[in-house]
């Protein structure tokens, strides 16, 4: 059987990303692909409620990573892997890019720190494609004070979304191939005439 496929989601809160989530899913499904929609922190049982603890609760740097990264080996263990075993193509909202640009970024932790639990989590183990919206910090703030109540992450000042956008930069330039940044300030139909190309000509 075909391995499926792993493509993420990326961008900082307010970009847009989730926006196109369900309809990407919905292209690749009428193309005849077995699709499953998940997302981080979350993904199985386990990891729900772990992402109901960091999205909530007060606690130190290092718990928030320790915690995203026993999310992260539940939800491939339990939900992903056995997926794309099967042939199904996961679409995730938010992977281990998040964590450098987040918690490396963001909340300044090593980046050698985060590596070594990336490591022993997921050996080898990386997106095929990752569609990350790229937005002003400014412009998301103000997208942010439109939406829902704030979680603890979207809480956060300008300035820590400022060195997200950084950590995402960083991380770009360390796997250019992978990555396809999508301008979140186009119009829905615009970033979806962009994504349809690219799952037509990459996929």
């Amino acid at each position: 059987m075909t391995r499926g496929r792993f493509i993420t989601f990326e961008g900082i809160d307010g970009a847009g990303k989730s926006t196109h989530l369900e309809w990407f899913a919905a292209q690749l499904a009428a193309r005849g692909v077995e699709v499953l929609l998940s997302r981080e922190p979350g993904g199985s049982e386990l990891a729900e409620t772990l992402r109901t603890l960091l999205l909530g609760a007060a606690m130190s740097s290092e718990t928030e990573l320790l915690l995203i990264f026993a999310a992260r080996h539940d939800h491939l263990e339990r939900t992903v892997l056995p997926a794309m075993a099967r042939g199904a193509w996961v679409l995730c909202d938010r992977f281990t890019d998040s964590t450098y640009a987040y918690q490396g970024g963001g909340r300044g932790m090593a980046l050698e720190r985060i590596a070594t639990l990336e490591s022993w989590v997921h050996p080898g183990f990386a997106p095929d494609r990752t569609y990350l919206f790229h937005v002003d910090p400014a412009l998301a703030a103000t997208r942010r004070s439109r939406a829902r109540a704030a979680d603890r992450f979207e809480a956060e000042d300008f300035t820590f979304f400022s060195r997200v956008a950084e950590g995402y930069a960083r991380r770009i330039a360390v796997d250019p191939g992978r990555f396809f940044v999508v301008d979140g300030t186009q119009s829905v139909s615009e970033v979806r005439a962009e994504l349809e190309q690219d799952i037509s000509t990459y996929w």
